[in-house]
């Protein structure tokens, strides 16, 4: 079973960070250099259970070829030489990161790219950053129609709530229609499909105040399961539910975490490989919450 992953493969500039951050002043951090980028982060925790390939763009530099050398999985990726190996800056604590992103040469994907890895893949992931940057969103929208073309299910992970608003939820939503399985952490489902339902004016005031209240994640589940045949939405350490048909929940496992940084690519891994190998909902949940889990227990977004 072959799994082609498409999105950015870059360097981390991971800060952990000893203390809050101090604006306009310093703060004491670990500062590592190590490979990232959401696809690719996937693509190597994949490839522990199933073959898999990476497809990317990377600047023909020292960097590049560092990123590529270090994957392990396989690799169709690119050298281009009119632009840099993208760099993402990961500022982290335990509970969060926060990331300065340049996609340098991932913003030169192309169909053809795509084309090239797809034949004889029994599944497609694409990573939702494709989709937000208009030089490769005609390509992650080639991935996803092609695939479907030649008979592999397709999932999609959104990727980032900034982008998502940026971008526009509806037309996000409208590129992912059709999608066998969306993933989406809690910001982003809420910035996909967070709107409160349309109030009667007649409503009582008590019934008013219910309607206005957020959606939990089990109906933000639900509306984006109105979108993508099965829709998973990431709870982080509260565990994560699946839409469609039902609704099903599990718990994640209590870990201490160390790094967030590339918890949900990992979870994302875990779960696609349960699922495509004939896991239940619940079993392909407790399978990314698992794999999830392990990776906020080291520093790095890759598995050891």
């Amino acid at each position: 079973m072959t799994v082609v992953v498409v999105g950015d493969l870059v360097t981390d500039v991971l800060a952990s960070l000893g203390g809050p951050l101090t604006t306009g002043s310093d703060t004491a951090a670990a500062i590592r250099e190590t490979g990232g980028g959401s696809a690719a982060n996937t693509a190597c925790w994949l490839a522990r259970l199933t073959d898999t390939v990476l497809v990317a763009v990377v600047g023909d530099d020292a960097a590049g070829r560092a990123r590529v050398a270090e994957l392990t999985c396989r690799a169709a990726v690119r050298f281009a030489a009119s632009a840099p190996t993208g760099t993402v800056i990961v500022l982290s604590t335990p509970d969060e990161r926060s990331m300065v992103t340049d996609r340098g040469a991932n913003a030169l994907l192309t169909a053809a790219d795509i084309d090239a890895a797809l034949p004889g893949a029994r599944h497609l992931h694409l990573s939702g950053y494709v989709l937000f940057d208009p030089r490769t969103a005609a390509a992650g929208r080639h991935a996803l129609a092609r695939a479907r073309e030649l008979g592999a299910t397709t999932s999609v992970d959104a990727g980032s709530a900034g982008p998502l608003r940026l971008l526009g939820p509806d037309r996000f939503l409208d590129w992912v229609r059709g999608t066998d399985v969306l993933l989406a952490n809690l910001d982003e489902a809420y910035a996909l499909v967070g709107t409160t339902p349309g109030v009667d004016s007649e409503v009582e005031p008590r019934e008013l105040a219910e309607l206005a209240a957020p959606p939990g994640p089990e109906e933000l589940a639900r509306r984006l399961a109105g979108y993508a045949t099965h829709a998973v939405v990431k709870l982080g350490a509260d565990g994560a539910v699946w839409a469609g048909p039902g609704i099903v929940r599990v718990p994640g496992e209590p870990v201490t975490a160390v790094d967030p940084t590339g918890a949900g690519d990992a979870f994302a891994a875990g779960l696609l490989a349960a699922w495509l190998s004939g896991g239940t909902p619940a079993e392909s949940l407790l399978a990314g919450a698992s794999l999830g889990a392990r990776a906020v227990t080291t520093v790095g977004a890759r598995p050891l």
